[in-house]
């Protein structure tokens, strides 16, 4: 029997009150289409043998997390054990995109090699930081320091995630 493969959709940060509500981060580029009413997001967690499926009831913007109301968590005594767990949806469940437009899966720019537009390799992409003006990628360098890339049309010249790597014009103050 093949393993399912998962997409990570976001972190339990914590609850928030006492009626089951939790704190989410999003790690994800459609957050209005993961955590819309209706949606089933499997929560991962050490203490569960197999994900756990949960039904968003409703979700909204706070802080820079969102709050989202499971049906099936009526009070936080359900929620408060599985805190810094992982939310998660079947690697078949993905949301279209147009790649011709830019639109890449964070699965798909994460590893990818960053170059300069004069060739020299800048590191890898480990990680990216969703946040409000724009998505921040975190690009682990070969001396082990971490250079913190805003994904915006100055600096990212081409995506090519066939071959994984992304070509990027150099800028000062970058490191």
């Amino acid at each position: 029997m093949k393993e399912v493969e998962f997409l990570k959709v976001g972190r339990f940060l914590g609850t928030h009150g006492i009626r089951g509500e939790v704190r989410l981060f999003a790690e994800t580029d459609f957050p209005e289409d993961r955590f819309a009413p209706g949606q089933v997001l499997l929560l991962q967690h050490a203490t569960l043998s197999a994900p756990f499926p949960l039904t968003v009831e409703k979700s909204r913007l706070h802080k820079n997390a969102y709050l989202v109301k499971f049906r099936e968590w009526d009070n936080i005594n359900q929620a408060e054990p599985f805190k810094g767990g992982t939310f998660v949806v079947p690697v078949t469940d993905t949301v279209s995109l147009d790649m011709e437009a830019g639109e890449y899966y964070f699965k798909d720019i994460i590893h990818c090699e960053v170059v300069t537009t004069e060739g020299r390799k800048v590191g890898k992409v480990k990680e990216i930081l969703t946040l409000p003006a724009n998505d921040v990628w975190v690009v682990a360098t070969a001396d082990g320091k971490e250079i913190l890339l805003p994904y915006i049309d100055d600096i990212v010249n081409e995506i090519d995630v066939a071959s994984k790597q992304i070509t990027i014009e150099w800028m000062e103050g970058l490191e």
